[in-house]
């Protein structure tokens, strides 16, 4: 009898697993190219990692793209089970479990090829007019700075053919963003632009797991394995070319 129980506890254990790993997680972010957007391939560059990772796992997803609040008031409220990309704060570990890093974001500034700029330190860009997107936050240093030439404009793209025009010294944005829009640009601003070698900021990027699943600690545990494994069998680095990155 014993061993009839321990088979029937051992079955009703594989059916639960199944069901877990058959059901499949909401995933949810904001618009936010490439690395966020249903018009890309898989859903961008990070939804493309993420939903890998999670499938090597054991868990299928589905993606879904709706402003940026209402994704993480839907992880907070168990609507959705993963926010695909959360730069870390102590708030949101009210809402969701944090996986370990799985890319970086770095926000570079860009010049004109020809034009003699270094940046160790923000008192070195003082004398430039940095064209800024408005409403966009950099880095608490760069953001308080009063001293700083910031320039105020509507997008990256502006941005950047004014680097490319001298109207302006510098720009600066997130660097895959960057080499996504230039990407998109003709020939002339793309080439005559250069990233300055040291980033202003940088902060990791992870995936949010919503507490009110309660499978959230073995969902973070195999994302995380998932990421090392891929980092070393190349599958990583092959999905970033895939995205031109």
């Amino acid at each position: 009898m014993p061993r009839l129980h321990r088979a029937l506890a051992l079955i009703g254990l594989l059916l639960l697993t199944q069901s877990a790993a058959a059901e499949k997680l909401r995933l949810v972010a904001d618009l936010w190219p490439p690395f966020t957007d249903a018009t890309l391939i898989n859903g961008g560059l990070a939804t493309d990692i993420v939903s890998t990772a999670l499938a090597r796992a054991g868990y299928a997803s589905d993606f879904e793209q709706v402003p940026w609040a209402r994704a993480l008031l839907g992880v907070g409220e168990g609507r959705y089970d993963v926010l695909v990309n959360a730069w870390y704060t102590e708030e949101r570990t009210k809402l969701g479990q944090f996986s370990g890093e799985y890319l970086l974001n770095r926000v570079r500034f860009l010049k004109r090829k020809d034009a003699p700029i270094e940046f160790n330190n923000l008192q070195q860009l003082h004398t430039y007019p940095i064209a800024v997107v408005r409403g966009y936050a950099y880095s608490p240093a760069f953001d308080e700075d009063a001293s700083l030439q910031k320039v105020p404009v509507h997008s990256f793209a502006m941005a950047v053919r004014m680097v490319a025009a001298d109207r302006v010294k510098l720009t600066l944005e997130d660097e895959y963003v960057a080499r996504y829009y230039l990407s998109r640009e003709s020939a002339k601003v793309r080439n005559s632009v250069e990233f300055l070698p040291k980033p202003l900021s940088e902060n990791s990027l992870h995936i949010l797991v919503s507490l009110k699943n309660p499978q959230h600690e073995q969902i973070v545990a195999g994302f995380d394995r998932e990421i090392a494994e891929m980092k070393a069998d190349g599958s990583y680095e092959r999905l970033m070319k895939e995205h031109g990155m």
